[in-house]
């Protein structure tokens, strides 16, 4: 007997048809002997469905409220959830982040698991029960909702899984599992068998859209089992896992893109010690997230910053700039929503030479111009014009020959 959490994205549980099959499919595995903890999104389009009502009512919708509000698409879920696997001839019981007690800290829309108390769940797998977990949801140790931020419900079941020291993970989709890029904007791209902690975590963070970036990061911490499948197929899916020495003979296993960004330049800065943490410390205070950072230097001891945020950010971010920008004397400041990143992946650049110069030849012989350039030991991202993405993409998945490997293989 194991005992698995199962997580289901929105797309699984989009309709009551749709729930009623996942009820099925859990159902299976507890009447082969496991336990199971079942996490569940809400479902496809409430999350966005209420956001625009927040929208309708403050062009700024307060972030505690929005937390009460984006907690309630979850909670259907799991009732109807719960209601469907006992219609099944399966006892279970649903469970909100604050009844679990998934603690997090106070920052709302944003918040992170501190802790998370397992009494409860383990009274119910011990009473023959499947537990549903609203994922997405926590709750401050003062009692105030908050929800994780997108993909939060790939962090709630894995730090479910830790805390519960649960033999596997499995993240359904509707995807096979980790694709060498988009399928929908490459016909060629080939699902991945097995792919690293630590590339799966700049995928994740580079605009892939199978897992959440947390969720990998604890699950490579806690050494949590991922298997990422399909809610629609039996087959087998990816597995993320710790790296071996066969891993490293793929140069490249992932491309992946992100349209989800935008690029702001503060100009004429002074360029003089502790002007660019007066430039990032108040967006730091505001939760905010900043990605690339590039700057130029001019004459007359000034310089240009440029940086990237997230496009939900955009409005926040500009907001607060502008103020900061009046404050250090600088000229101006200017955006482009109008970008995207393209990026390349893999373990096997720690070892091998010459992979950034194909991709910026790969860009410079579709004739398209690189704005901005950011380096790790195993990735390497450009921000290039939103219109090119597409392009840049099957270009690059062409130029490191991922529609003919997929996974690496001895000598």
């Amino acid at each position: 007997m194991a005992l698995i959490v199962q997580k289901f994205g929105g797309t699984s549980v989009g309709s009551t048809e749709k729930i009623k099959n996942v009820a099925k499919r859990v159902l299976r595995y507890q009447q082969q002997g496991h336990q199971v903890v079942v996490v569940l999104s809400a479902m496809s389009g409430q999350t966005d469905r209420l956001l625009g009502w927040a929208g309708e009512m403050q062009r700024l919708p307060d972030l505690r409220e929005t937390d009460m509000l984006l907690a309630t698409g979850e909670q259907v879920t799991i009732a109807l959830f719960a209601m469907a696997m006992k219609e099944a001839g399966c006892d279970a019981v649903s469970l909100l982040g604050d009844q679990v007690r998934i603690l997090t800290d106070a920052m709302h829309t944003k918040a992170r698991i501190r802790e998370i108390e397992t009494g409860l769940i383990r009274r119910h797998l011990d009473a023959g029960r499947v537990v549903v977990v609203a994922g997405f949801q926590g709750v401050t140790a003062e009692g105030e909702i908050t929800t994780l931020g997108r993909g939060g419900s790939d962090t709630t079941a894995v730090a479910l899984a830790a805390a519960l020291k649960a033999d596997s993970c499995e993240i359904y989709t509707d995807v096979e599992g980790v694709y060498t890029t988009d399928p929908n904007i490459c016909a060629q791209a080939r699902k991945i068998k097995m792919i690293t902690y630590d590339e799966m975590l700049e995928l994740a963070s580079l605009g892939a859209k199978v897992l959440e970036i947390r969720s990998v990061g604890l699950a490579k911490r806690y050494k949590v089992p991922l298997h990422v499948r399909s809610t629609f197929s039996e087959n087998e899916g990816t597995w993320v896992v710790e790296e071996d020495r066969l891993m490293e003979s793929m140069l490249v296993s992932g491309i992946t893109y992100s349209r989800k960004e935008a690029r702001i330049t503060i100009k004429a800065v002074p360029d003089q010690p502790g002007v660019a943490s007066k430039i990032f410390l108040p967006i730091s205070n505001a939760g905010i997230l900043v990605d690339m950072i590039l700057q130029n230097t001019r004459e007359g001891q000034l310089t240009d910053i440029t940086f990237t945020v997230l496009r939900t950010d955009y409005l926040r971010t500009m907001e607060i700039l502008k103020q900061t920008a009046a404050e250090i004397g600088a000229e101006s400041v200017s955006s482009d929503e109008s970008i995207a990143k393209i990026s390349i992946v893999g373990v096997g650049m720690r070892n091998h030479s010459g992979i950034a110069s194909t991709m910026f030849q790969v860009m410079a012989n579709e004739g398209i111009n690189i704005m901005m350039i950011a380096t790790s030991e195993i990735k390497v991202s450009c921000i290039i014009a939103e219109k090119y993405t597409e392009l840049a993409v099957r270009a690059l998945h062409s130029a490191f020959a991922l529609d003919k490997v997929n996974q690496p293989t001895e000598e």
